[in-house]
């Protein structure tokens, strides 16, 4: 199974509420303070990360966002251009299940197509 991937520029257009995503995600490594030196620290990075986009969040602290990026860690990253240390420059919809136009199921439906997909 092949899968296309096609990027949008988060400046330009921002997914559905509540859509998952393949989030490209750019910043820079904390510096280093550690006794082991790490080669990464100080770098610029630019990464792909899975996370869902909502139009409003709010964080464990109270903190209210609107339009951003959640990560499985809770971690919130706004669209490139506002205020962000980690900000979202791109991001793509998940493929959908394999041999499905869908991106999660539950219930009885999830047992019968996984065991559909494994044959």
């Amino acid at each position: 199974m092949d899968a296309v991937v096609q990027w949008v520029d988060a400046r330009e257009r921002l997914p559905r509420d509540g859509m998952p995503v393949a989030a490209a995600t750019s910043g820079r490594y904390p510096a280093d303070r550690t006794a082991e030196p790490d080669p990464m620290a100080g770098q610029e990075f630019w990464v792909v990360l899975p996370m869902y986009f909502t139009t409003r969040h709010i964080a464990e602290d109270g903190t209210e966002y609107r339009d951003c990026f959640v990560d499985s860690d809770g971690v919130v990253r706004l669209p490139y251009g506002r205020a962000c240390a980690e900000p979202v420059t791109h991001w793509a919809e998940l493929p959908a299940l394999p041999g499905m136009t869908v991106h999660h199921m539950a219930g009885e439906h999830a047992r019968t197509a996984l065991e559909g997909a494994l044959g």
